[in-house]
């Protein structure tokens, strides 16, 4: 039986049984997500029966939406040749494929959930951009053929199920007058129109429970909110301050006896230091998704880094530094830029990011040369335009039919001879750094320090390795890859031991992010902690910073350590000053904290601000039932300024 009204004029009836099984499928997506973070989402009965009642709310709207292009098509096409060969067609195809794309969310819903523990984004939306990392990924990390497969049944068994609604009998059989379709259509066309122009995504983000906000969210529609709000704009969506007065909290928080600024419209200055200066190659490795809890050093009992622990006992090591964001690309943005993460999408994902002051500018003024190292293709995530357009040379494991290969700087592929493994995201680590080295050998005969930022892989889904190189299966979850990640780095440090250019060479060794940045709140600070050492620095070979500091501060400390003097337009500060003031400065794509003693502030969009009470060991957080105001200025000076100069163009060389 067709569950809506059999009258011979319902030419929409397949559109409002359609709409149906799409709220059904998307009460039954948010019902299984519930139960799969019953325990971290800790909801009341209150807020259960709110997560649904919401949730319908975006459902509604989202299929609404969808209905979109069948409420045209049933209300254009002539009445005459109303269930003719032609109709039946486009109709049977028109919802084969409506119906796959809503198996296909289905399906990915969860995998999405599962590995970031939120509903589709601004990651999705990227993901979406690269798909041949992504298909690779999903192919490596799942059974692609038994998916494919699900998909096509699932879509198969809807269709069947709108067939014993007779929703297509009632649907061909119809001969309705132009009014009896023009009803249903301005009804569905309506609530569509409602939804695009004032119902933002941000609405089920009302609630302080992160979880909560995320299964309220309709993934559909979530992705779409975030395709079109892909930068946001600091002072239309955040509380601000006098631009003036913002950025001479900032200027004032980076005064010190050795600091002089070039001018007083923004934070340009020059950082002297009376000491000789050192001119050591360095070579950064970021590891991606390497969260300070697998090591050791700070509780972790799994033996996975056994070498990095050890490594850590003989350099500068920060105990206390907390990653910028969520993904590579804000890793990225952090460690070149020093800057505090603006909100929306990475500058090193956006257009007019090239011609920056970067660490790399500083290395430059040192007379270095400057080279990208990645495993995978630096076409992924604006990558390579990004380091090329602030003037690095890049060696990756591209291949030569993509944007992005015609850069003004030199592009490497690392040749095949050296390439033994490889998965979805590049080759593995072992064959990374062996470039590396090849290419050291090279930067070394031409009397020029060098310095080498490499982004490793092999941390990441499917966790993938060349198989006998530990004793931790192949694709078996993320402790063999951080072991891998460990047992490839000793590698790398043995072998540029016996180099000629080790002696002279130091070592940043530093995360991306975290391994997993999702809580229950919309900030979980204890998911933000990363480790850093500095390796084989003269004289510094068992140092050990405590401070409370930022992914931000290791470049101004580092050249504190080399005694250099240069000019700045960081954010980043020398973590080793007196002067300094410790504080953290965490993002999300929205939300922007600022970490200080044990309160942490999170500024919003439509200009919300909350804080948080948290514990001594960075491992609880409670909100506040008052914002603490006294933080809220230094909040907004550091991400409002930020954000003020990046548009201004005052970051630029």
């Amino acid at each position: 039986m067709n569950i809506f009204y059999k009258k011979p004029q319902n030419r929409f009836a397949l559109i409002w049984n359609f709409m149906f099984l799409m709220l059904f499928l998307s009460f039954i997506v948010r019902l299984l997500l519930m139960f799969y973070c019953w325990k971290k989402a800790d909801l009341n009965v209150i807020e259960i029966f709110q997560v649904f009642l919401k949730g319908l709310f975006f459902d509604i709207g989202t299929a609404s939406l969808f209905a979109i292009p069948g409420i045209i098509y049933f209300l254009l096409f002539p009445v005459k040749y109303i269930g003719s060969k032609v109709d039946k067609i486009l109709v049977y195809t028109g919802v084969f494929l409506s119906l796959f794309i809503l198996s296909f969310s289905f399906f990915a819903e969860f995998t999405f959930w599962d590995e970031f523990q939120s509903r589709f984004n601004f990651i999705a939306v990227d993901y979406l951009i690269y798909t041949y990392e992504v298909v690779n990924n999903i192919n490596e990390s799942y059974p692609l053929p038994l998916l494919i497969a699900s998909m096509i049944l699932m879509t198969l068994t809807m269709m069947w199920l709108l067939g014993k609604m007779k929703a297509f009998k009632i649907t061909f059989a119809a001969r309705p007058i132009f009014i009896n379709k023009l009803i249903p259509f301005a009804l569905i066309s309506g609530i569509a129109i409602l939804f695009m122009a004032f119902v933002p995504n941000r609405w089920a983000e009302t609630v302080s429970n992160r979880y909560e906000q995320e299964l309220t969210k309709n993934g559909i529609y979530s992705f779409f909110a975030a395709y079109r709000q892909n930068e946001l704009s600091y002072d239309n969506f955040y509380i601000s301050a006098d631009e003036k007065k913002s950025l001479g909290l900032v200027r004032q928080s980076m005064q010190r006896k050795n600091v002089q600024f070039v001018n007083n419209e923004d934070i340009t200055r020059f950082v002297k230091d009376s000491g000789t200066e050192l001119h050591p190659n360095v070579i950064m490795i970021t590891i991606e998704s390497f969260s300070a809890s697998f090591m050791q050093h700070f509780g972790n009992d799994k033996a996975i880094t056994p070498f990095l622990d050890s490594l850590a006992d003989r350099s500068v090591l920060f105990t206390n530094l907390y990653a910028t964001g969520t993904r590579t690309v804000r890793g990225m943005e952090a460690l070149t830029l020093a800057i505090p993460p603006t909100p929306g999408n990475s500058i090193v994902r956006r257009t007019d990011n090239g011609g920056l002051y970067t660490v790399g500018s500083v290395f430059q003024s040192k007379n270095y040369s400057r080279t990208f190292f990645y495993g995978g293709d630096g076409y992924f995530d604006n990558m390579n335009d990004y380091f090329s357009g602030n003037g690095f040379d890049i060696v990756d494991r591209g291949r030569t039919d993509l944007p992005g290969d015609e850069l003004p700087t030199k592009r490497t592929m690392i040749p095949d001879e050296l390439v033994h493994f490889k998965n979805a995201w590049g080759i593995d680590d072992e064959d990374l750094f062996d470039a590396v080295i090849q290419q050291a050998d090279v930067q070394s005969k031409q009397w020029k320090p060098f310095y080498n930022f490499i982004m490793t892989t092999s941390n990441h889904k499917p966790y993938t390795y060349p198989t006998g190189k530990i004793d931790i299966p192949s694709g078996s979850g993320r402790d063999g890859a951080v072991k891998y990640t460990d047992y490839a780095i000793r590698k790398f440090i043995g072998k540029a031991s016996q180099k000629s250019w080790f002696k002279n060479t130091v070592f940043v060794i530093v995360a991306d992010h975290c391994a997993s940045s999702a809580g229950k709140d919309a900030i979980d600070i204890s998911k933000y902690h990363i480790p850093c050492m500095i390796y084989n620095l003269p004289d510094f070979n068992n140092m050990k910073i405590n401070k409370l500091c930022s992914q931000i501060d290791i470049y101004p400390t580092l050249f504190h350590l080399l005694h250099w003097s240069y000019t700045s337009k960081f954010f980043g500060e020398d973590v080793l000053d007196n002067a300094f003031v410790p504080r953290a400065l965490p993002g999300s794509y929205q939300e922007l904290g600022y970490v200080v003693g044990q309160k942490m502030g999170i500024l919003s969009p439509v200009k919300n601000f909350e804080t948080y009470s948290i514990s001594t060991d960075f491992e609880k957080e409670k909100k506040d039932a008052k914002a603490d105001n006294n933080i809220l200025p230094m909040n907004i000076a550091y991400y409002q300024t930020a954000y003020d100069l990046y548009k201004k163009g005052a970051l630029k060389q």
